[in-house]
């Protein structure tokens, strides 16, 4: 009977592993559909944010099971209780992609980005989906330095989000301002996804040391 039990914990955390490399593709994709202006792609992420919500609901209708009828403690319970607050932060960082995919697909079969913020977005896009691609070998491996990692990495995603702000208020702006404000969503859903990579790795190093890192605004 123990032993099924942690099988079903194994596979849980296989489930959300799983999700961090979906979302991952899905912002992989998303940033391609944006600098290469592909419609293609855009609708791929588009259609399949599904399997991610899908992936959520399975991994929540697991951790729950799990809490009703093996009533874990203990190193068992935060994993099941981290389980859950990391599948809602991956369901969140799929969403970020999504908007990502739609913003390309809206501007079809113009730009959305003015060549002074490509190189940015392509550097947001190349961080994010590393930062999602750690996330899944900490889920995995419950390494706590290593998820105190993706914590340092994700000040990169900070520093070009602030850039980006310097950017677009520069006098020599001359792309207008709907450009600007879609530098400015497209900045913040690069960042947030960042953030809630961060927030999964927090809920690892609670699962192992029982202490949970300071709070940002991506746990709120």
């Amino acid at each position: 009977m123990r032993e099924a039990y942690h099988v079903e914990l194994e596979q849980l955390a296989e489930n959300l592993a799983s999700m961090s490399l979906q979302v991952a593709d899905a912002m992989e994709r998303a940033t391609r559909a944006l600098l290469e202006v592909d419609l293609g792609l855009a609708e791929q992420v588009i259609s399949d944010d599904a399997k991610v919500d899908d992936a959520r609901a399975e991994c929540e209708e697991q951790a729950y099971a799990l809490l009703a009828l093996q009533a874990p403690v203990a190193t068992d319970l935060r994993t099941v209780l981290a389980a859950i607050h990391a599948a809602e932060s991956l369901e969140r960082m799929g969403d970020l992609a999504l908007h990502v995919a739609k913003a390309a697909r809206r501007r079809h079969p113009d730009p959305v980005l003015p060549e002074a913020v490509r190189g940015d977005f392509a550097k947001m896009g190349e961080v994010a989906v590393k930062l999602a691609r750690q996330a899944e070998q900490v889920i995995k491996s419950k390494d706590v330095e290593a998820a105190r990692t993706i914590e340092s990495d994700d000040d990169e995603v900070d520093e070009i989000h602030k850039h980006l702000f310097t950017v677009i208020m520069d006098r020599d702006w001359d792309h207008g301002v709907a450009a600007a404000v879609d530098v400015t969503l497209l900045g913040r859903f690069y960042e947030r996804f960042a953030d809630h990579a961060v927030s999964v790795a927090r809920r690892m190093i609670f699962v192992v040391t029982g202490k949970m890192p300071g709070y940002g605004t991506e746990d709120v």
